[in-house]
Parts: C-alpha cells; structure tokens; sequence
C-alpha cells in the first residue's frame, strides 16, 4: 500500500474538484478561517481515554473500542443511558464491562457472537440495531484472528509492529474486512480510513503520547471522516449541500454507504480541514487537522448544532 495518509488526501482533493452535491463556499470559509485562531475545544476526556488499572488492560480497551466504533446510522434507534450519546453509551458500557470482567482476549473476541454484543451493550430485544450488533460481533472475531495470526494474540505486539507510524498502523489495521473504509468516486478509489486513524489518535491520548501512545507522524493524521464534523461545517455554512441533499438530511432519510452524495460529503470535510490547516498555518498559525477534529467534534456537542439533523448511513466505518 502507498502511504495511506498521502492517499486520503490526494482522493479527497480529487472529490472536491468533481463534486456534484457538495461545495465549499468560499466567503463562508475565509470568514470561518479568520475565526478559527480564537477557538479552542472544552476540556474534557473521552471515555476511550481512560486508564483501566493497568497498560495493558488500557491498550486493550481502546483498540477494542476502535474496532467497533461505528454504528452512527444505528444510533438514533440505540437504547442509550440517560444522558448519553450512542458513541458514549457503547463506550461506557465496554469500560464497565471490562472493569468488572477484564478485557478481552484474542481468544475471547474470536468467541463473541451478537447475542453477547445484545448483553454487554445493553440492547437485548432491542431488533432495530440486531444489524449493528451482527456487525460489532464481525469486527471483534475479526480483531480476535488477526491478534492471533499475525501478532501472537498480544494487543502490544500489534502496536508495536506499526514502529510508531501511524502511517504503518493504518496499513496493518486495514488487514481487516471492516477497516477497509475505502469508497468510489468518478470511478477511482476514495479511502478514509477513519477508525484506524483514531486508534493512533486514541492510543497517543490514553498513553499520553509515551509507550504504546508513541507516534513519530501524529502531525499527518487528516480528520476523522463521520458524519458530525461534516454536520458542523454544513450548519456553519462552511459546506453547501444541494438542496434536494440537504433536504433528504433533514427528513432523516438515511444516505447509501458508498453513494456519490455520501462520499461528497466525507471528502469535501476533509478537504475543508486540510485547506484550513494550510490557510492557517501560512499565517505562522501552527495547528493540525486532528487538533481542528477535535475543535469540530465538541462543537457538534452544542444544542444549537444537535438541533437538526445529520446525515445518516448504516455502515461500520463511522
């Protein structure tokens, strides 16, 4: 595989140029670049984050977290606890789960099946989201064999074969079916590679950039393409929907993995981030796209942006 992250930039560029349903709108941009220096994201960790007892058990909980981090297009029909958000309901559930019973093994994630997804993440009876629990037990049989095949069921021996390059752990989590987050558009492949850039960006924060959290190219992720970064800069007027797209959204009408719309979308936010990182920083302004992410992904949190509706796509990617 050529670099991974080079690829994700150059194909969303590529996107952008060709895009039908989705633009930037360029004043809107430039007065959203002027005001980008004085933000900044609350504090605050993400439950990823969290240290269970030991390095271990840490590193286990968040390579599987990442594994399963998916399921947006499900959410609005997950039963979540009180005051949380699908992402932090399944997040919580697995840190409690494996607080009380320890953390999966290679072995144990080879044995999972959706019934024991159904228990642990609080969903039995719940046939709405049975897709996504058949989904979620996939993604960890498939963790647990390539734990097992290629790394000696060791979580650590994993990591450290990426030799603290994200670049290289993306190459080597996309041995799996699920994380080959890799769509087409105007006939040529457009990869992302979402959850496997957040593993190195979950992995950095829970290790504090020491041992298993060690990235020598931390600086070259892009943003990790979901569906509320792409949301905030549409209500921030950042992105532009064609109006028959953006009246699909706000009737809550799901979009196809993969179709053309689906893929605009993703691209041009990653596009938009990366043009910004440069406007910035060409302004002697130092920043990364994972930093403007994060930036994004809290002000998703605010009521005013929850308040309509985003795009929704069933698929285990975001």
């Amino acid at each position: 595989m050529n670099d991974p992250l080079d690829a994700v930039r150059e194909a969303c560029a590529r996107v952008a140029g060709s895009a039908r349903f989705v633009a930037i709108d360029e004043p809107a941009f430039g007065r959203w670049i002027d005001a980008l220096p004085g933000a900044s994201p609350p504090v605050g960790l993400d439950p990823a984050h969290h240290h269970l007892g030991d390095a271990d058990a840490t590193l286990a909980y968040v390579v599987t977290l990442d594994a399963i981090n998916f399921g947006s297009g499900w959410f609005p029909q997950l039963r979540k606890r009180p005051g949380l958000s699908g992402y932090f309901t399944i997040a919580t559930c697995l840190e409690e789960h494996f607080a009380a019973e320890g953390a999966w093994s290679a072995g144990d994630l080879q044995r999972v099946d959706a019934d024991r997804c159904a228990r642990v993440f609080e969903q039995e009876g719940n046939r709405e989201v049975r897709e996504l629990m058949e989904l979620f037990a996939a993604a960890l049989r498939d963790l647990g064999q390539w734990l097992e095949a290629h790394h000696g069921g060791s979580f650590a021996k994993a990591i450290e074969a990426a030799g603290g390059r994200v670049a290289q752990l993306v190459v080597l989590l996309t041995e799996m079916p699920l994380y080959r987050d890799v769509a087409r558009h105007g006939g040529e492949n457009v990869p992302f590679y979402k959850r496997a850039q957040l593993t190195a960006a979950d992995l950095a924060a829970a290790f504090s950039g020491r041992s298993h959290g060690a990235f020598v190219d931390l600086d070259r992720l892009t943003i990790f393409a979901d569906n509320l970064v792409p949301h905030v800069l549409w209500r921030e007027g950042v992105l532009v929907y064609d109006t028959g797209l953006a009246a699909r959204i706000e009737a809550g009408e799901r979009l196809s993995a993969g179709s053309p719309e689906e893929v605009e979308i993703r691209a041009l936010a990653v596009h938009a981030v990366e043009r910004a990182v440069a406007a910035l920083r060409e302004r002697g302004i130092e920043t990364t796209a994972q930093a403007l992410d994060y930036l994004l992904w809290h002000r998703g949190q605010r009521p005013e942006i929850k308040a309509h509706p985003r795009h929704r796509t069933c698929c285990p990617y975001y």
